[in-house]
């Protein structure tokens, strides 16, 4: 169904997402949107400011309203914009930074609701593409009491393995102060050489590489060739972002708190900056002149679903506005526990985007950090 044709009740029931949209009927299906009169597109800000581009996926996440049960218990399923590469811009953009996302979402409601939410949420959205002939891509998430989860994803193929590297806003990744992705948009075709002709594009014009490998194991033909292809691009980045499961994942089982594992195994010469999420418990660093840990911040979980996007996207805001932080200790530790409070104050709301915090709610928790 084309975007002109939606009824007032489509719209309606549209709105019933967990984040408000207002859809622009100024969006036509499949094309970029409509400038300004000033160059700038709607809701980008005026203010020049160090860019993060983010490229990967953009998805429908469908939450149960209850936790503790599976998906076949739920009674019902709250949704909510997802996707990691999305999450982080969006989480970007809510701490005052600049940020755009690029990737591929269906011509269907959802891939024009996520594009609205973009555009809300102050991303520069000029680099998303439209596929006519896939869906925008789904995961259902179990919660269980602990406020962990489990996904079972709907993408055969979905929209987001589809962009092309002739649909790539070449561009706009050369405008990347930062240029920001996943793992998950390497696992088909082309999809994935759209992804390294990207990398390229921001390594030759000087972007730092920031990667979140973000495994999601049930996406991947096998483990081998998870392990195997996240790895691939592993020397390629300047900062890298890592959970404890990846660590003893793509080790072969090796113990994630033992430093000479993170130093032998996952550092390498080109690195800037490692970093080590640990939940609620905080996160490490590494660094090539120095190495230690930052504490979290405590909060009642309620979904951890895009916390370690928050986290991400905390850092990466920080680093954008300083981008020799990694080699100030003192800064770069204060930058971690900003980072880590982003994820804190994530966990406490269902959804991913619509939990993402303000730069005052971080603030304001701050403090109890540091009691």
């Amino acid at each position: 169904m084309s975007k002109s044709n939606r009824s007032k009740d489509d719209e309606a029931r549209m709105s019933g997402c967990c984040f408000p949209v207002n859809l622009d009927r100024s969006m036509k299906s499949g094309l970029s949107f409509k400038k300004s009169s000033s160059g700038s597109f709607k809701g980008e800000s005026q203010e020049k400011r160090p860019l993060v581009v983010c490229f990967g996926e953009m998805l429908i996440d469908f939450v149960p309203t209850v936790g503790g049960v599976s998906l076949s218990e739920s009674p019902a399923f709250k949704k909510a914009p997802g996707g990691a590469p999305a999450n982080v811009a969006v989480g970007i953009s809510r701490l005052g930074g600049s940020s755009a996302f690029i990737g591929k979402v269906g011509e269907d409601e959802f891939g024009f609701m996520l594009a609205e939410i973009l555009k809300q949420n102050n991303v520069d959205s000029s680099g998303m593409r439209f596929d006519r002939n896939a869906r925008t891509a789904l995961a259902f998430v179990t919660l269980r009491d602990d406020g962990e989860r489990e996904f079972m994803f709907f993408r055969n193929p979905s929209a987001d393995m589809l962009l092309r590297e002739s649909e790539l806003d070449a561009n706009l990744i050369k405008k990347a102060s930062i240029f920001h992705y996943g793992s998950i948009s390497l696992i088909e075709e082309p999809c994935k050489s759209a992804h390294l002709a990207a990398m390229n594009i921001a390594r030759k014009s000087g972007s730092i590489l920031s990667y979140d490998p973000n495994l999601r194991l049930p996406l991947w033909p096998s483990p081998e060739t998870a392990r195997k292809t996240i790895m691939s691009i592993w020397n390629q980045a300047d900062l890298i972002k890592i959970s404890e499961e990846e660590i003893t994942f793509l080790t072969g089982g090796d113990d994630p708190n033992d430093d000479n594992v993170v130093l032998k195994k996952l550092y390498h010469s080109n690195l800037k900056l490692l970093v080590v999420t640990e939940g609620s418990n905080g996160c490490r660093y590494y660094t090539k002149e120095f190495k230690g840990r930052v504490t979290g911040v405590k909060v009642k979980a309620v979904d951890t679903t895009g916390a370690g996007d928050a986290f991400v996207g905390g850092i990466l805001n920080s680093l954008a506005a300083d981008l020799n932080l990694y080699k100030n200790e003192e800064k770069l530790r204060e930058a971690l526990l900003f980072a880590n409070a982003c994820g804190a104050i994530t966990v406490t709301e269902r959804g991913a985007i619509p939990a993402l915090p303000t730069k005052e709610a971080v603030l304001q928790i701050l403090p109890k950090a540091n009691a």
